[in-house]
Parts: C-alpha cells; sequence; structure tokens
C-alpha cells in the first residue's frame, strides 16, 4: 500500500452529534471505548473536500479532486503502546470512482460510493450527500458563525476546546470487511484552525437512525469548519483489535 497521500482541504465541514455513551458502546466494536466529554460521546460526520490529492512525491498537476464523507466517533483504544485516542469510522463515502476502487487496497479506507451535492462561496455551505438509489445520508446548510461562538448549548466552552479534542483525534480507525481489522490513517495539516458554523438545516441517516440511536440519545451539538488547507493522510499499520 502507499504511505502518505497529500494535496489541499478546500473545505472540511464537522458536523457533531451528543450522544448517551452507553449507546455508543452498543454501537462501538470491541476493544473501543467512548472518549467523552463532560460524560458525554461525541459523534458526527466530517465532509470534506479534497483538490491535487496524489501520492508524495508526485506533482500537483497529476493530483484529483472529490468529494467525501466520514461517520466518525470519538474513541479511546487501548493498544501495546498505551492508550490511544482517535475516532472510529463505521462508514466512509465518496463521489470518486478511484477512492471507491482504490480505498483499502492502494491506501487504507473503504468507500462506498455515493452522490455529492456541495455548494460553497467560502461563507456559505450546502451538502446533501445521497445513496445511489438516492437515499439520504446526510444533509446540511450552514454559515460562518459572524461572532466566532460555538451555538448556545454546546458541551464545549470554547471554539479553542473543541478544536483542541478534534486535533487530539487526527488518527481514524476505519471500519473493514473484516469485523476484526480496522484500516488507520493520521490527518496532518499545515496550520490547525476551526471557524464554527450557524446551521440552519441538519440530517444525518446513521445519526439519525432509532434502531441504532434511540430518541432522546443523541442531539445536534455544534458545526465547524476548516479551509484552504494544505494537508496528508499518512497510513498506519492496521489495528486487528481480536488478533493474539
Amino acid at each position: 500500500m502507499l504511505d502518505e497521500m497529500v494535496g489541499r482541504i478546500r473545505h472540511r465541514i464537522l458536523l457533531n452529534y451528543r450522544i448517551d455513551p452507553d449507546v455508543v458502546q452498543r454501537v462501538l466494536p470491541r476493544g473501543f471505548r467512548p472518549k467523552l466529554v463532560d460524560d458525554t460521546a461525541i459523534g458526527g460526520i466530517c465532509q470534506v473536500s479534497l483538490e491535487g490529492m496524489r501520492p508524495r512525491g508526485l506533482p500537483a498537476m497529476l493530483g484529483v479532486a472529490s468529494h467525501n464523507a466520514a461517520h466518525r466517533i470519538a474513541v479511546l483504544y487501548d493498544g501495546s503502546h498505551g492508550e490511544q485516542e482517535g475516532v472510529y469510522i463505521p462508514r466512509r463515502d465518496t463521489n470518486s470512482t478511484v477512492n471507491a476502487l482504490t480505498g483499502g487496497r492502494l491506501f487504507p479506507g473503504v468507500y462506498r460510493r455515493a452522490q455529492f451535492e456541495v455548494e460553497s462561496d467560502g461563507t456559505h455551505f450546502h451538502v446533501a450527500i445521497d445513496d445511489p438509489d438516492s437515499v439520504p445520508i446526510m444533509r446540511i446548510d450552514a454559515t460562518l458563525a459572524r461572532d466566532g461562538a460555538l451555538p448556545t448549548g454546546s458541551i464545549f466552552p470554547t471554539v479553542t476546546a473543541v478544536s483542541d479534542f478534534f486535533a487530539a483525534g487526527a488518527i481514524g480507525w476505519s471500519a473493514t470487511p473484516d469485523p476484526r481489522r480496522f484500516d488507520a490513517i493520521e490527518l496532518r495539516t499545515v496550520g490547525w484552525h476551526m471557524d464554527p458554523l450557524v446551521v440552519t438545516q441538519h440530517a444525518s441517516s446513521f445519526f439519525g437512525d432509532p434502531a441504532l440511536f434511540p430518541r432522546g440519545t443523541v442531539a445536534f451539538d455544534c458545526a465547524l469548519v476548516m479551509r484552504d488547507l494544505t494537508h496528508s493522510w499518512v497510513a498506519h499499520e492496521e489495528l486487528c483489535t481480536l488478533c493474539v
């Protein structure tokens, strides 16, 4: 497999939910436990639009653009080197045939193909993601918060607090066809800055599924965006939670 992919993040939106930790624990594979904020688990969707993506060493002119999304839950894992933190990713979606064909083969991360409608002028953001049968996966309509503040009721006291929370969980462990094994990649950026969003519409078929998350166990917390960042995805050794 390739070791590193580099490119530019046009925007990265994080739609975040507060979730009952006991409910989250039932969703997580063995070995993971939720990372808590004031006894509350944090999950959500990361929608990222990328440009110039290519293996390190290749010129930018050979890079490709794509829209992608990852459902994620902040987690802790006790590994051979002690406690690690990151996110568990039960599913990834992409509009890129290249990502769908190579994910999990040439570079970690298995993707499903999906339809993306993404509109952004740098201040306003509209994202609608549907599966190939036009069943909704995610919706968000949002605008940069003029006052730069999180919404009232967020479990995070400041933008700095939520930014630090997500920066510490840069490794993503992604589900694979083998329920014992998880692909692992780390996000590295040149600079790290998040701006809060005012959300007018949001939806998630995963976090809104009452069979997984009964009514009253999930609530919207906040949404943030990162823009125009040079970045790389670095492959790590796969995680096997039940291997001897």
